[in-house]
C-alpha cells in the first residue's frame, strides 16, 4: 500500500465482448472498494426455448453467441440426444470436432492477436499493427481466414451451423473438400511456429501474477476434451458425469451483476484454455506440447494472464486435430446415415468445452418432444467470481503503479480470460412498487 488515494470507475473496457465495469476505490492505506462488476442486459434464451420442440432448440440456441454458436449448437443437439437416448456414430462425432476445432482456432486467434497483442505492444487496437508488425496481422488474418473456411465448408455457414442436426449431418462435404481442409492446416502449421515465436518475444511483457485456484474443464482419457468428456475440477480425485453439473456451477446472484456466478470447491473457479492445459496436459498433441514448452507454459500455472498462451497452444492442437480427422475422411469416405429416432420424454445434459470454458445445456422434453424446462451455464457465468477474486488480491499488489498503468493492468486480467460477457447475462431483480 502507498498512501496514496485510488478511485478507478472504468465503465469502458475496451476489446472485450460485451460490458463489464472496473471499480477501485482506496484512500490512504485503506482499500475500501474492488469489484468487477456486469451491468449489462439480461437475455432469456432460457425462457425462450420453452414450449418449442426439439427441433427448433439449437438453432434458437446458437443465437446466444456469434462467436461460440458451433459449441452451443453441440451443446443443444448432445442435449437433446441424452434425454433421447441417442448415439451418435463415429462419423458424426469427427465432423462434428472438427468444427469444433475451426472454431476453437477462429477464437483463439481473434482473442491472441486483435484483442491481447496491442496490449503487449503499447497500442489502443489491432489497427496501429498494420504498420508496424504487418507480418503478424497477416498471419493472424490468414489463419482466422482458414477457421472460418473450413466452417463453411463443413457446417454450411461461417456462424450457426446448418447442417449438423440432431443424430447426424443434413449435407456432407466431399472428398475434395477434406483434401483441401488437410492440405490448407498443413499449410497453416508454419503460421503457427511464427505466431508462437513472436509471442514468445513477448510474454516477458505478461504481468508476473500468481493465484492459486480451482480449474475446472472437461476430460477425457484418450483426448484432450473439447467435444466430449466428463467434467474434471482440479481439486477433486474424482470425474463429474455432466448430468450431475450443478454439483459444479451451483449458480447463484451477486449484487454485482445481471449474470449469475458460479463456485464449487471454493468460493470461485475458472474454466477456459489454462483450466484445459491444467488438467489435460498429456492429452495435448505432439505439436502443441513442443509449443507449450517453447512458450515456457507448464502446468500447473496460477498466472490468468498465461490463458492466452494457453490459447497458443489450443490453436496448434486444433490444426492438428482438424489434419488428423480430415486424413480419415479421406481414408475411409463418407456415408449416407439413418437419422430417424423415437422422440420420447425425457432429460438430457449436453457439455463441450468451448474456446471461453465449459458450456452446459440442460432439456428436458415432454412425450411430444416439447422442451418444458431448460437450463444453460455459460463459461463466462463461472469466471466472473474468479475474476473478482483475481482482483481482489492483485490491486494491493499493484497501487505503486501510476493510475493509468493500474487501470490497463486490470483491463489486461479481465481481457486475459476472454470474456463473452453479453452471453452470460441471465439475471434481472424485478420489483414491483
Amino acid at each position: 500500500m502507498t498512501g496514496k488515494s485510488i478511485r478507478i470507475e472504468n465503465a469502458h473496457i475496451s476489446r472485450v465482448e460485451g460490458h463489464g465495469s472496473i471499480v477501485v476505490y482506496m484512500e490512504g492505506d485503506r482499500l475500501e472498494r474492488v469489484e468487477w462488476q456486469i451491468p449489462e442486459a439480461p437475455r432469456f434464451f432460457e425462457s425462450m426455448v420453452v414450449g418449442r420442440d426439439w427441433s427448433e432448440l439449437s438453432r434458437i440456441t446458437s443465437r446466444i453467441c456469434g462467436i461460440c454458436s458451433i459449441g452451443h449448437t453441440f451443446a443443444s443437439q448432445k442435449a437433446t440426444e441424452a434425454a433421447m437416448g441417442i448415439t451418435i456414430t463415429e462419423q458424426t462425432r469427427r465432423l462434428r470436432e472438427i468444427l469444433n476445432h475451426a472454431e476453437n482456432l477462429q477464437s483463439h486467434i481473434l482473442h491472441v492477436c486483435y484483442l491481447v497483442l496491442p496490449d503487449l505492444l503499447g497500442v489502443g487496437s489491432v489497427l496501429p499493427l498494420i504498420e508496424t508488425h504487418r507480418e503478424v496481422v497477416l498471419l493472424a488474418i490468414r489463419l482466422h481466414r482458414l477457421a472460418n473456411e473450413t466452417c463453411d465448408k463443413i457446417g454450411g455457414r461461417t456462424t450457426h451451423p446448418i447442417r449438423s442436426c440432431v443424430n447426424g449431418w443434413s449435407m456432407f462435404p466431399d472428398k475434395k473438400t477434406f483434401q483441401e481442409i488437410r492440405d490448407n492446416h498443413v499449410k497453416a502449421m508454419a503460421d503457427l511456429k511464427h505466431l508462437a515465436e513472436f509471442v514468445q518475444s513477448l510474454t516477458h511483457k505478461l504481468p508476473d501474477f500468481e493465484r492459486e485456484t480451482e480449474y475446472v474443464s472437461l476430460t477425457h482419457p484418450r483426448e484432450y476434451a473439447l467435444y466430449d468428456g466428463v467434467i474434471k475440477s482440479s481439486d477433486v480425485p474424482d470425474p463429474i458425469s455432466p448430468r450431475d453439473y450443478e454439483r459444479v456451477t451451483n449458480e447463484y446472484v451477486d449484487d454485482r451483476s445481471t449474470a449469475k456466478w458460479t463456485r464449487f470447491n471454493r468460493d470461485a473457479y475458472a474454466v477456459g484454455a489454462m483450466a484445459r492445459f491444467n488438467n489435460n496436459p498429456d492429452q495435448l498433441s505432439d505439436g502443441a506440447k513442443a509449443v507449450a514448452g517453447q512458450l515456457g507454459l507448464s502446468a500447473p500455472c496460477h498466472n490468468p494472464f498465461m490463458n492466452s498462451v494457453a490459447q497458443v497452444v489450443e490453436c496448434v492442437l486444433s490444426v492438428e486435430k482438424t489434419i488428423e480427422h480430415s486424413q480419415w475422411f479421406l481414408d475411409n469416405g463418407i456415408k449416407e446415415e439413418d437419422r430417424g429416432f423415437t422422440v420420447c420424454e425425457g432429460r438430457g445434459v449436453g457439455a463441450v468445452d468451448v474456446p471461453r470454458g465449459t458450456l452446459f445445456h440442460d432439456y428436458t422434453y415432454d412425450g411430444k418432444g416439447k422442451c418444458v424446462d431448460a437450463n444453460l451455464v455459460i463459461p463466462t457465468n463461472q469466471n466472473h467470481a474468479n475474476i473478482q477474486v483475481d482482483m481482489e488480491e492483485l490491486v494491493p499488489l499493484i497501487t505503486d503503479m501510476p493510475s493509468e498503468k493500474m487501470n490497463l493492468t486490470l483491463e489486461m486480467l479481465v481481457r486475459a480470460y476472454d470474456p463473452c460477457i453479453s452471453c452470460s447475462t441471465h439475471f434481472v431483480d424485478l420489483r414491483s412498487t
